[in-house]
């Protein structure tokens, strides 16, 4: 029988929990919170044998404390072992997302250099090279962050939602908003990949989060798109940790 691994994500925007069946990935649970009643309920459905957590918020401790005592258990952060390096910066600066992102890229695409770049609260690059050097990247606004960043730094523009349907030329109010910040964000997407691509011959791009519907249809540059990546990543880092 195929043991059973939950990694919680804890993001800015949502609570999500990973189910794994050996190494393949089965449900993705959004929870409504994190109290100790929603995960407890967690524990008991599915009985896993281990678990991991991811958290970039502010959490209830008791909450590791509840995964300690349930069986083997990780805490993603600086002590964490991983399956690359990260030879410039300060590790411990480094984001619990981020950190999954790039073991999931070494674990999927090994000896290969890889660009990760993850459309959440903000738009995250990371970088990891074919020796599985982590060497950085860079960040900037996300989708959302620039919606709610019009409409609070202007006095008539308003805060809209995000749509898949548009044009180049915005035709009122709410499509000029559309197409800016999507055909934009999408622009400077493919611009820092086409920056890789001038500085590392053969690399490969892959993209994730939250947003990647939005962005996909209007790319130009050949990218691997998973909504699930980070999952993937955190369960490789549980079976170096747990």
């Amino acid at each position: 029988m195929m043991s059973t691994t939950i990694c919680f994500d804890f993001g800015n925007t949502r609570l999500k929990a990973a189910i794994f069946k050996g190494n393949q990935l089965e449900k993705l649970e959004l929870l409504e919170n994190g109290n100790l009643s929603s995960i407890h309920k967690l524990l008991d459905q599915y009985q896993p044998s281990k678990t991991l957590l991811s958290s970039v918020i502010y959490h209830d401790k008791a909450i590791e404390s509840l995964l300690t005592e349930y069986g083997p258990f990780h805490l993603l952060g600086p002590q964490t072992k991983l399956n690359f390096t990260t030879p410039v910066g300060k590790p411990e600066t480094i984001g619990a997302d981020r950190l999954g992102l790039i073991a999931a890229a070494v674990d999927l695409y090994p000896n290969q250099h890889n660009l990760v770049i993850s459309l959440g609260s903000c738009i995250t690059y990371n970088f990891v090279n074919n020796r599985g050097q982590f060497l950085g990247g860079s960040i900037s606004p996300g989708m959302q962050m620039r919606f709610k960043s019009m409409n609070d730094l202007t006095a008539l523009l308003p805060l809209i939602e995000p749509a898949p349907s548009f044009g180049l030329v915005g035709y009122d109010t709410k499509t000029n908003l559309l197409s800016g910040v999507v055909l934009g964000m999408a622009a400077e997407i493919d611009g820092i990949i086409g920056a890789y691509e001038a500085k590392y011959s053969k690399f490969n791009a892959l993209l994730t989060g939250g947003d990647l519907s939005y962005f996909v249809p209007h790319l130009k540059r050949r990218i691997f798109a998973d909504q699930n990546l980070i999952y993937k990543g955190l369960y490789a880092i549980s079976e170096k940790n747990t």
